[in-house]
């Protein structure tokens, strides 16, 4: 689908240079021609006038001058003058077949095909005057115009044809990403699936089997709801992501204490820390305010301390900070003492269903936390990011405190 859709941009835009092109060269061609017929015919019309010289001192001259000559017809057929300084006029029999081509002719001027000839025809009462002019050199410019026409286009298409085959890699690869992550997101949102599925499968027909002793029900019954559990746990998740891929998640946004926020997901996790032995340190700036969603930036704080929960070493540190950076934004971080994350994999931690350690899964970790805290944090236009050094590995959560302002001009330039 991608190399079709590829294919396509590149026609479409070389369809469009083709015509730019074609008309470009059409005007162009056609202004030309004209302008050289114009003045040869002006010309003609000159001699025509004033056969003993085609201009005079403050009229207008076509800016050409052309081999020519003229013969003067009475009417009955008869050449009365011949004038010529350019050609050997001496054979009268085809001097007649040049004549009979303007005195057959309706039209005052024409070309005769064979001679590269255009003639004009002035007509008096008692004769008429045709002058013949060469057009050689008119034929050899437009020639050599649709040449240079023929060349410049030529390369142009080629010019423009890599551009396009540049702009369509550039254009579809954010279409061409969004394919693969759609097709990773199916295929492991199906494999996260499919081991619940299998043990609730695997349960329900040793409970329907004859020979299975009852004593076992009520632990089978356990890991089936166990199981039921993390589907559904890894079930919202994914209904979360997608509705914050559509954006139909519904956010309330207002002015939020985010330091409230912090410390109330703090206080939930404590227990956990001190459970687990890791040593807390926390600095919580008081008085932080801004203009977001309370649900979703407490969803932030908390799936951050749940990964620092998960990730921390053993009896190792786990640091909260949540400072204002100047006016107009704060910054919160959340640090755990642990492996480190290679540079290579601190942007990959962020992708659906990403974890360094598969075995996570049966905690409850699906590689989905992250993924949709950056998603709640790009609606709230903010940034998050990892770093890792000395040993901690530590997320950030950059956030603007004036939000409103740029919720608000967002929504009235959409």
């Amino acid at each position: 689908m991608i190399k079709r859709l590829k294919i396509k941009f590149v026609c479409i835009n070389m369809s469009i240079v083709v015509v730019m092109l074609t008309a470009i060269f059409v005007m162009m061609f056609v202004s030309t021609s004209q302008n050289l017929e114009r003045e040869s015919v002006d010309f003609l019309r000159d001699v025509a006038a004033n056969p003993m010289r085609t201009s005079r001192p403050g009229e207008g001259e076509s800016g050409i001058y052309l081999p020519y000559f003229f013969l003067d017809i009475s009417n009955t057929g008869d050449i009365i003058t011949i004038n010529s300084g350019y050609y050997d006029l001496r054979d009268e029999a085809r001097l007649r077949e040049l004549i009979s081509i303007p005195i057959s002719s309706p039209e005052r001027t024409g070309i005769i095909e064979g001679y590269h000839l255009r003639y004009y025809r002035l007509s008096t009462p008692t004769s008429q005057r045709i002058v013949f002019g060469d057009i050689s050199n008119e034929l050899n410019t437009i020639s050599h115009l649709v040449q240079h026409f023929l060349l410049i286009g030529g390369l142009s298409l080629l010019v423009f044809l890599l551009i396009s085959i540049a702009l369509a890699h550039w254009a579809i690869r954010p279409v061409e990403e969004a394919w693969q992550q759609q097709r990773r997101f199916v295929a492991d949102a199906s494999h996260e699936l499919k081991t619940p599925l299998t043990v609730i499968l695997a349960n329900t027909d040793m409970i329907r089997d004859s020979g299975y002793d009852p004593a076992q029900l009520p632990e089978r019954m356990d890991n089936i709801a166990a199981e039921s559990d993390q589907m559904r746990q890894l079930v919202e998740s994914l209904l979360e992501l997608a509705r914050a891929d559509d954006g139909s998640a519904s956010q309330v946004f207002e002015q939020v204490d985010f330091s409230h926020v912090v410390e109330s997901q703090l206080l939930t996790f404590e227990p956990l820390f001190y459970e687990n032995g890791f040593k807390l340190e926390s600095d919580i700036q008081p008085g932080i305010r801004l203009y977001g969603s309370t649900r979703s930036l407490g969803q932030v704080a908390e799936i951050l301390l749940d990964n620092a929960s998960k990730y921390t070493m053993p009896k190792g540190h786990i640091a909260v900070s949540l400072k204002q950076l100047d006016h107009r934004h704060c910054l919160l971080s959340v640090g755990s003492e642990g492996e480190a994350i290679p540079p290579d994999e601190l942007k990959k931690i962020f992708h659906r269903f990403y974890r360094r350690d598969a075995s996570r899964a049966a905690n409850g970790s699906y590689g989905l936390g992250l993924s949709i805290a950056e998603n709640i944090i790009k609606k709230h236009r903010g940034r998050i990011w990892a770093e890792s050094s000395c040993g901690f590995n530590t997320f950030f959560v950059r956030l603007s405190l004036n939000g409103k302002r740029s919720f608000l001009s967002s929504a009235v330039h959409k």
